[in-house]
């Protein structure tokens, strides 16, 4: 029911049902800095106390925000020197996010259920043959003479984190996944900076779309969820680049296959 003052009241929480929310955050915010997909804990968390499915996606959104800084945060030294890619790279997200919380509000639920788990199937695939394509990239290269990548490499790297920015703006869920996939073919750098960018431009897709949600959608936003997801995920946020980084590639490869896996099932068994 609305305040007389024009906020929304929240839903009362009982103090199992908050720390269940808490851990469900920090848990995400864990999984969110290491491979993406920690909407994949706390979205079935809030469904299963009852909340409605798009506030507890919005809700949900807002609340990973603080952990993405976080994790962009703990993963700072991997970032160094990709400040030009930020800035090239960024507003693409900036835009799919836009785009993709916009088609949120006005799409029918159902509009993306049957290709997200395509899309996350293309990416696990992507993540594993990796390694193979950029050695053949690398050669390619090197017989070119240590040439750059044209232009036409830098519209689709371009395009691919717009897309991946619309999809994380309309569902979030495994974005990671998908926009580490993406990275990985189209930039010759380590499985750890590219885990690096992609906290950041995910971080950069979350917020803008939080933004997006909170001038659109007021009142479909439970502010106790937001709090309590926001707490925990900022810790989880710490918590994930401390492990991540001391992970070797092949562990981190695995471990990103693998929740995108779980992420496929358990969007297909939902």
């Amino acid at each position: 029911m609305a305040c007389p003052c024009g906020w929304v009241a929240s839903q009362r929480v009982d103090w199992i049902q908050a720390l269940a929310i808490f851990a469900a955050g920090a848990a995400a915010g864990t999984i969110n800095t290491l491979v993406g997909s920690g909407t994949l804990i706390t979205f079935p968390t809030l469904l299963a106390f009852g909340y409605a499915p798009v506030t507890a996606n919005i809700s949900n959104n807002i609340g990973l925000v603080p952990g993405g800084i976080s994790g962009s945060f703990g993963y700072r030294e991997e970032l160094r020197g990709q400040g030009r890619r930020i800035s090239a790279l960024g507003p693409m997200s900036l835009l799919g996010s836009i785009t993709g919380a916009v088609l949120l509000l006005v799409l029918p639920e159902q509009a993306f259920a049957t290709i997200v788990p395509v899309l996350l199937g293309i990416s696990l695939v992507l993540v594993v043959v990796q390694p193979w394509v950029q050695r053949r990239l690398q050669d390619r290269r090197d017989r070119a003479g240590g040439s750059e990548p044209g232009r036409g490499h830098g519209i689709l790297l371009a395009a691919s984190t717009y897309g991946a920015g619309v999809y994380g703006g309309y569902f979030g869920a495994a974005q990671g996944v998908l926009l580490i996939g993406l990275l990985g073919m189209l930039l010759p750098e380590p499985l750890q900076r590219l885990n690096a960018l992609k906290n950041v431009l995910s971080l950069i897709v979350n917020s803008v779309a939080a933004v997006t949600f909170a001038m659109l959608a007021f009142g479909r936003i439970d502010w106790s969820v937001v709090g309590l997801i926001a707490a925990g995920s900022l810790l989880g946020g710490f918590l994930g680049a401390g492990v991540g980084r001391r992970l070797p590639s092949a562990v981190l490869r695995g471990l990103i296959v693998v929740v995108g896996v779980v992420a496929i099932w358990r969007i297909l068994t939902s």
